[in-house]
This record gives structure tokens, C-alpha cells and sequence, in this order.
């Protein structure tokens, strides 16, 4: 292996990091958004739909594109049983949906 080779694979490694680091930033803020307390599900929801400064910056960063992204939880945000307010009191935990694993 010459140098190059080394070089070039330490930067797909690191990218790769970086990627999956950003990853770990939606996903928990997407977590907030739907199990947080009541003040930081709203900041979440705000981020997630409504910020266009950092968190296009973020998607980019982690791969993923941020248009696509919002349609889909919008998709989700609009379903009557992912809605919070739409659940029984009764509902067991493990019917809340899980993101990111």
C-alpha cells in the first residue's frame, strides 16, 4: 500500500464519521420530536420543519436530502396514531415508534 492509498482510505473513514456523527443528530432530535417533554418537541418540530439555515446544512452533512426527509416525517406528523395527542393513555410504550434503529 503506498501513501495514497492510505491517505485516500483515512478520508472515506472519516467521512464516514462525520456522515453517521450527523446521522446521530437528526435521529436524536427526531427522538425529542416525539418522545420529548412538550418545549423541546416543539423546538424539534421547529428544526425539523421549519429551519432553512442549519438543518439543510446538517442533512447535507449526514447524506441525506433534506426535502425527502421532511416529506417523510411530514407523512408521519400527519398520521393520526403517530400523532402524541391521538393515543390512549393506555397505549403501551412499545407501540411508540423507534427511529434510528
Amino acid at each position: 500500500m503506498n501513501w495514497t492509498t492510505i491517505h485516500a482510505a483515512s478520508q472515506v473513514h472519516t467521512a464516514m464519521g462525520e456522515s453517521r456523527l450527523w446521522q446521530a443528530v437528526i435521529v436524536s432530535t427526531i427522538q425529542e420530536w416525539i418522545h420529548g417533554p412538550l418545549r423541546l418537541k416543539r423546538q424539534a418540530e421547529e428544526y425539523l420543519f421549519s429551519d432553512n439555515s442549519d438543518f439543510p446544512k446538517v442533512c447535507e452533512s449526514a447524506g441525506m436530502d433534506v426535502n425527502r426527509l421532511r416529506a417523510k416525517l411530514s407523512r408521519l406528523r400527519n398520521r393520526p396514531e403517530a400523532r402524541p395527542d391521538a393515543w390512549p393513555e393506555s397505549r403501551p410504550q412499545s407501540m411508540i415508534p423507534e427511529f434510528g434503529k
